[in-house]
């Protein structure tokens, strides 16, 4: 077993003791199975801490969001992101990365850059990992005009790029046989 076990060892060690266990907690466990790609673990202590009405903050929700990204479940991810918004849980770059990178994974082009736009509408600043996701998500959903577009807003919203950015935009270029 990995570290996420051992994490959830200790947190069960912790309530079988009835010791004190609060958010940060909950939050060290919740990040081990991200770490560990264990998105199904890491929900189930979110639900636990809901049960144990122990408070959930953003800390909580974007390692959770960010477990469920690294394994695929695009559902899952999101899902935990319109409770977010429904429950006005403050939300940031991290949280929309998490959900892009998802949206990546799967080659949901259409709802990375959907997720995009839905940043500025919530007043989160895009950064170089969310802009490096959604050009990423157009080369895999091979939309390269599209990709193009994203590259051209970095500039323009000031925004670093690195080689991520350039690797991503030429290869889908590359892929659409427009690298000329």
């Amino acid at each position: 077993a990995g570290v996420w076990a051992e994490a959830l060892t200790l947190l069960s060690a912790v309530v079988r003791s009835r010791a004190e266990f609060n958010t940060i907690s909950f939050n060290a466990a919740i990040s081990a199975c991200e770490r560990a790609s264990e998105w199904g673990k890491a929900l189930q202590l979110l639900v636990s801490m809901a049960q144990s009405t122990i408070e959930s903050d953003i800390i909580t929700f974007n390692a959770a969001l960010s477990a469920c990204a690294k394994g695929s479940e695009l559902t899952s991810t999101m899902q935990l992101l319109s409770f977010m918004f429904q429950s006005e849980i403050k939300t940031d770059a991290i949280t929309f990365n998490a959900a892009i990178y998802a949206c990546r994974k799967r080659g949901e082009w259409h709802q990375a850059l959907q997720l995009v736009t839905m940043m500025a509408h919530r007043n989160v600043a895009p950064n170089t990992i969310t802009l490096n996701a959604a050009i990423s998500s157009c080369e895999k959903g091979s939309q390269w005009e599209r990709a193009l577009q994203v590259f051209g807003t970095m500039a323009q919203s000031m925004v670093e790029s690195n080689t991520v950015t350039l690797s991503a935009a030429i290869s889908s270029c590359e892929k659409a046989g427009e690298w000329e």
